[in-house]
């Protein structure tokens, strides 16, 4: 059985898990990447049930909540507290270049990964050039 020594540090720990540390932050940590025509954004939710997520799109702002909670019951004596609980957000601006009609997201091993398609708009595209015999470009509209 584990044994509390150290009565004040309940009170630091509750002060982290609502303001943050350098070594254990209060927020959502995330890695963005685009790779080819997708841009990914995976979020770090471990212990997180997968019912608590939500991921909303409003305009290009994309916002991800999901809420960490202890195990409770009649027989439940909390002995250690040092995993931050409670609910986490985290927003992110995105451009005009993405496509967020067809944003998919998948939570697997503590991880959410939500795979937004780059728009067709914004893809580069090869632009047709016609000439003439006289070594004049000619411009069609």
């Amino acid at each position: 059985m584990l044994m509390r020594t150290d009565p004040f540090r309940e009170i630091d720990r509750l002060a982290e898990q609502f303001f943050g540390s350098t070594s254990r932050p209060a927020v959502m940590h995330m890695d963005a990447y685009r790779d080819g025509d997708y841009f990914y954004a995976a979020f770090d939710l471990p212990g997180v049930d997968p019912e608590s997520i939500d991921c909303t799109v409003q305009r290009n702002v994309l916002t991800v909540r999901a809420e960490r909670r202890r195990p409770a019951g009649d027989n439940v004596e909390l002995v250690a507290a040092e995993r931050p609980m409670g609910v986490f957000s985290r927003q992110l601006f995105l451009g005009d270049t993405l496509d967020t009609d067809k944003l998919e997201a998948g939570y697997d091993n503590g991880v959410l990964t939500l795979r937004i398609p780059v728009a067709e708009r914004a893809k580069p595209r090869r632009v047709t050039i016609s000439a003439t015999g006289n070594g004049r470009k000619e411009i069609k509209s």
